[in-house]
């Protein structure tokens, strides 16, 4: 399939908001920029482009007449550019690279919408142009996981894998293959899920496991034998696998520690998910990212209180799955690992 080699929208300062001035029409039908709209109610304003499955690299100008502080989320809700501040008359330009596939959130989900979809939001929204080209031979990031990682659907839920991308520069391109209520088990049986993952591998793409939540009946053989046969089959077809202990479950002691099975993913059956992953990732010589240890540290650091804005507590009562601010400190968390641990450029890296 041929790929038109530049795919382009500006957007002009109109009253009202920003009105989509079509600015290069001359690409092959159905692979075109087709619209931006601006949200009465929210300023935002939200661009389609008509393009194949694909990866593609993202060239935006944020900023115009009035001071802006404007973000940028791609397909279901994955934040790819933090909130920007420009002043009075000033522009600036970013750069990201975005995964587009079917399904477009979790893959065993609904498909979504066809093409790329980027939403431009924010305390103050401002575009002045975004510009998309092909990437198909771009580095990945791919992400494997549960409700704890996924790119959740509908807010206030998120997962942290949903909210790494923005802190990844133009170049790799992340893509979610995390979905909800899967376990080591039913990731490896489903065709939808590790075998998906595994087709996309290629020589040098990072593959993050993050795999625990929902091991709730599976004994510890199991699970050694199914993350060991995960990092194996990532590596034989040239992947670099990444073992990530899971976040740490918002329930507290008496003392205000989280030491208890709950909180630390002990399962009914005594398998201390966590030790096992360090247990593999040491004897198989896998880079090992401690999320576990990381966010026990920080969420004990909070307390009881504070620590609620992380967790869906105030919204749901729920003590496992993160909201939005949770996702993005944790997905923090990781960033600052794959820089330290040298496993992505840090250059490449917000």
């Amino acid at each position: 399939m041929r790929y038109p080699a530049l795919l382009t929208v500006l957007a002009a300062v109109a009253v009202g908001g920003l009105a989509a001035v079509p600015a290069h029409a001359s690409t092959p039908a159905g692979h075109g920029a087709e619209r931006c709209t601006t949200h009465a109610d929210t300023a935002q304003v939200v661009c389609h482009f008509d393009v194949a499955p694909g990866t593609y690299d993202v060239t935006v100008e944020l900023g115009g007449q009035a001071a802006a502080r404007t973000s940028a989320t791609a397909e279901t809700r994955r934040a790819m550019l933090p909130e920007t501040a420009t002043a009075a008359g000033e522009t600036v330009r970013r750069s990201f690279t975005v995964d587009v596939r079917t399904p477009e959130g979790e893959p065993t989900g609904a498909d979504g919408t066809p093409g790329l979809d980027l939403t431009f939001g924010g305390s103050a929204p401002a575009l002045a142009s975004v510009r998309v080209t092909p990437a198909p031979s771009a580095q990945q990031i791919l992400l494997v996981g549960d409700s704890t990682v996924c790119d959740q659907l509908g807010a206030p839920y998120a997962g942290w894998g949903q909210q790494i991308p923005q802190y990844v520069r133009k170049g790799p391109a992340v893509a979610n293959y995390a979905d909800s209520g899967e376990s080591t088990v039913s990731f490896l049986a489903d065709p939808r899920l590790f075998r998906a993952v595994e087709r996309r591998i290629r020589k040098g793409d990072l593959v993050l496991v993050q795999l625990a939540h929902n091991d709730k009946q599976t004994n510890e053989a199991t699970y050694r034998r199914n993350l060991i046969a995960m990092v194996e089959r990532v590596r034989a077809r040239g992947g670099r696998p990444v073992l990530v202990t899971p976040i740490v479950r918002r329930w507290f002691n008496a003392d205000g520690t989280l030491n208890n099975d709950t909180a630390l993913l002990v399962n009914a059956l005594g398998v201390n998910h966590p030790a096992v992953i360090r247990s593999v990732a040491a004897g198989l010589d896998v880079p090992l990212v401690d999320l576990t240890a990381k966010t026990k540290r920080l969420v004990e650091s909070l307390g009881v209180e504070r620590s609620k804005a992380l967790y869906l507590y105030n919204e749901k009562r729920d003590n496992t799955h993160t909201s939005e601010h949770g996702a993005t400190v944790y997905a923090e968390l990781v960033r600052d690992e794959l820089r330290a641990q040298g496993l992505v450029p840090g250059k490449l890296l917000r």
